[in-house]
């Protein structure tokens, strides 16, 4: 599949600083935190996961790539400061393939919001309501994701197709 989600492709969209701090909401295994962390050279990665196993598999990918970077955390980003970051600390946070996972979107959000320095970005990326790909449930549309960035007073800097089953925002706080 030619048109599937691209990392490396979509981190472009953002102005990436090699010195910024920035998080991982739901890392998983690390799709998202390698090339991060390949451009945040000079910076920290923080990927965070609630699952155990997939921290462990990101662990074996960091050390293989030799990055010193990627500081990994357990925790639930769905709790009131559930990240175990400190407030107003971060320039981006990534939330990518998340939201049709948890019960919470607001929460997420909220949270990233929280971790963010003013003027930081939150890119979310999640799967197109149409896609034949991906989960069959709890897709969260664009709409809904842009209706509870503005209750939150974030704003939408930029909406894109991020491959062929995906969409792109990034917010600003």
């Amino acid at each position: 599949m030619n048109d599937f989600i691209d990392p490396d492709k979509i981190l472009k969209k953002l102005e990436l600083r090699e010195d910024m701090q920035a998080a991982d909401f739901g890392c998983g295994s690390g799709g998202w935190v390698i090339p991060l962390a390949q451009k945040l050279e000079e910076g920290n990665v923080y990927a965070l996961d609630v699952q155990e196993e997939p921290l462990s598999a990101l662990k074996n990918k960091i050390e293989t790539a030799g990055l010193a970077n990627i500081k990994m955390i357990q925790s639930n980003v769905e709790d009131q400061n559930g990240s175990k970051l400190t407030a107003d600390s971060l320039e981006l946070v990534l939330i990518t393939n998340l939201l049709f996972q948890v019960e919470d979107e607001k929460a997420v959000l909220a949270e990233a919001k929280r971790v963010l320095k003013p003027g930081g970005k939150i890119l979310v990326v999640e799967w197109l309501a149409d896609s034949s790909l991906g989960p069959k449930k709890k897709r969260v549309s664009a709409g809904k994701v842009k209706q509870l960035a503005a209750e939150m007073s974030l704003k939408l800097e930029k909406e894109f197709g991020a491959g062929a089953c995906h969409y792109g925002l990034i917010f600003v706080k």
